[in-house]
């Protein structure tokens, strides 16, 4: 029994490694930032970075019901074995390339434009993800180093969460625990923590009722 529990910790890794992983990249000069990228696994977490080879990513986990939706659109895009190029003359808009990966198969499709209602759809929960790693990282750094800006970086946040751009709230959670409970804040930056908190958490709630709701039919 102890071999087989060691070979099994041993396969795991492996398992894990070849397990499916989606990639999301925006390739724009003259935008800021010129490029960004998602790398997401099926247990939904993901690493964002605005470098290929970008040592320390922004990490996060989207919540399941997110990662639920993301890989349906993938499955429904046939793991983007096909194009999403919708041949308009419309302005760039960024050159975008989606990626499936599964140990030996890769499938991939690049697009400035796309036509295809789940192409769109796919590429604004990217694109958001992308905006809340940003949001996220901007509200750390402000955290460790500009206690002046931490208000500024909430209320980007804030204004994010108003417009629906927030997915993987999870993330901002212990920032903003943080800034609620230290006094060393501008009393603003405290107030407006301690809302979306309340925010996240009744979202959070809402979601909880609706999958019992949905178990029980």
């Amino acid at each position: 029994m102890m071999r087989f529990a060691l070979s099994l910790l041993a396969v795991l890794p492996v398992l894990a490694a070849d397990g499916p992983r989606l990639f999301y990249s925006k390739t724009f000069p003259g935008s800021k930032p010129p490029y960004m990228e998602i790398r997401l696994e099926r247990n939904g977490r993901a690493e964002y970075r605005e470098a290929p080879d970008e040592e320390f990513p922004v990490v996060f986990t989207l919540r399941p019901a997110e990662t639920e939706v993301v890989w349906r659109l993938a499955e429904k895009l046939d793991r983007f074995q096909r194009p999403l190029e919708s041949g308009l003359k419309v302005a760039r808009l960024g050159d975008k390339v989606l990626r499936w990966e599964q140990g030996e198969e890769r499938h991939e499709t690049k697009f400035n434009h796309t036509l295809d209602p789940d192409g769109q759809l796919l590429h604004d929960w990217f694109e958001r993800m992308c905006e809340s790693a940003i949001l996220q990282a901007n509200l750390e750094r402000a955290v460790k180093y500009d206690r002046l800006g931490v208000n500024q970086a909430i209320l980007h946040i804030e204004a994010a969460w108003d417009k629906k751009r927030l997915v993987a709230v999870d993330q901002f959670v212990p920032l903003l625990k943080r800034v609620a409970a230290n006094s060393a804040y501008l009393n603003m930056a405290r107030e407006r923590a301690e809302k979306l908190l309340a925010y996240f958490q009744e979202r959070e709630g809402s979601a909880a009722a609706q999958a019992s709701g949905e178990g029980r039919q």
